[in-house]
């Protein structure tokens, strides 16, 4: 079994020492989601909520919990992050909102609790904003999605969920197959506006053996004029995994690919 960190020999809770640890550049992303009324999520999107911007005031709200997460979650080391982002994806289907956080650092432990926490205080602030014209709505789906950094590495969902046994006996027209690996891209500011999509998932099986940020655009820019159009700005910045890289860098399959315009604001 393995050995709990949090407790010493005599079985008594502790904060771990991290001071031995090397400082590195750390980062996690989470996300979470709140089911709600095809009619409350319309409100939201097309910001008719009397109590004003919804989204803004869950947004503030989880860039503050994440950093309130040592005063929260018993433990918990204080950190000094350097970066908290928090985003919203609407989703027709659930129906509802999906909420993402990021937190970085450089430091001696990971930021998996500041995450988590950011996108389920964002996601309570919009129960609460909401409560008044819909009571059933429905807070789940509260994950890491990704770590990087640390002694332990870099671990990715997605990279996991790829995982399939399949039954020997089992003939091949019955096994179970494995969806393909995808890339998440994912655009910004007045970007979003132009393309008209906050992002798209790109099947890894329609790019070739060796991706760079410079394929992901021309396959973009095959699929439609608004995205050709986009691209023909060349002064587009881009991110890989919130990590700022120029178009030759490499993409792996499970990466975030981000593309935002010079000046966005914060």
């Amino acid at each position: 079994m393995t050995k709990l960190t949090h407790i010493d020999s005599k079985g008594q809770a502790h904060m771990v020492d991290v001071s031995d640890k090397a400082l590195t550049a750390r980062s996690a992303t989470a996300c979470a989601s709140i089911k709600m009324r095809p009619e409350t999520l319309e409100m939201i999107m097309t910001e008719r909520h009397a109590k004003g911007d919804v989204l803004a005031t869950a947004r503030i709200a989880g860039i503050q919990a994440a950093k309130r997460t040592s005063d929260l979650i018993p433990l918990c080391h204080p950190l000094m992050l350097s970066k908290v982002s928090v985003e919203f994806e609407a989703d027709p289907e659930l129906p509802g909102m999906r909420v993402y956080a990021t937190c970085k650092l450089a430091g001696q432990t990971g930021v998996e609790m500041e995450a988590l926490t950011s996108v389920s205080v964002a996601a309570l602030t919009l129960y609460d904003m909401c409560k008044a014209v819909d009571k059933h709505m429905v807070i789940g789906e509260i994950q890491v999605l990704e770590k990087r950094g640390g002694k332990s590495g870099d671990w990715c969902l997605s990279s996991e969920v790829s995982a399939v046994i399949l039954d020997s006996t089992a003939t091949s027209s019955s096994r179970a197959r494995v969806s393909a690996p995808e890339i998440r891209v994912r655009f910004f500011a007045h970007l979003r506006e132009q393309v008209q999509r906050d992002e798209c998932l790109i099947n890894c099986q329609d790019l070739p053996d060796e991706v760079t940020v410079s394929v992901i655009i021309q396959w973009l820019t095959a699929q439609d004029a608004c995205l050709a159009q986009a691209f023909a700005n060349d002064s587009l910045l881009v991110a890989v995994n919130q990590t700022m890289v120029d178009r030759n860098a490499q993409v792996q399959p499970g990466d975030e690919v981000a593309f935002f315009p010079p000046v966005t604001g914060g």
